[in-house]
């Protein structure tokens, strides 16, 4: 897909998410290809600031262990990819009017999670606001990407409302899950 077609997917469930059906990558080409070298990003950006930067990033980042927090990071989001495809399948079709396929589901896992993927690029600027106001941008971006996903992926003539609520129930376990992956860096 061409990259102004994935600045849209965010603002439409026009073009961009049907020309991503129909391309229709396999689960383990979206592993592999964008979710494997996406999930790279933040550890090796976590560790470039723990490492750089130090207490002039946050006090105490000096002192983290983050070899092992940069590895734990890494594997928890590929664990994540799997379990928020599963996820968002499992919501999505609880709903009666609502009708999203396993790859469909995949596909939403792989792309909503780009933004916060590359808002990791901010730790290259050792500055501790800024890096949370990017995170809160690409936070706000991912819940797009995600909704207008559902809207572009699910059956035609769905329930806006089911819609939503499919959507707010899938953003609610993602920020739980990436809570947490923050809490292991923090944490560690």
């Amino acid at each position: 897909m061409a990259p102004l077609g994935l600045l849209r997917l965010p603002f439409t469930p026009g073009s961009g998410w049907q020309a991503l059906q129909r391309q229709r990558p396999s689960i383990a080409a979206l592993a592999w290809g964008l979710v494997l070298p996406m999930s790279l990003l933040p550890p090796l950006l976590f560790f470039y600031a723990g490492t750089h930067y130090g207490d002039a990033f946050v006090a105490g980042f000096a002192e983290r262990q983050w070899r092992f927090i940069t590895t734990i990071l890494f594997l928890a989001e590929l664990l994540t990819f799997f379990v928020m495809g599963w996820l968002i399948h499992a919501v999505v079709n609880a709903n009666d009017e609502l009708t999203l396929s396993y790859h469909d589901a995949y596909l939403l896992a792989a792309f909503a999670p780009l933004p916060l993927w590359l808002a990791s690029l901010a730790l290259l600027v050792p500055n501790l606001m800024f890096n949370l106001l990017v995170a809160l941008a690409a936070l706000g971006l991912s819940c797009r990407l995600l909704y207008h996903g559902l809207q572009a992926l699910c059956q035609r003539g769905a329930n806006d409302v089911a819609l939503m609520s499919a959507t707010y129930t899938i953003i609610a376990a993602g920020v739980l899950a990436w809570g947490l992956l923050m809490a292991i860096v923090w944490a560690y």
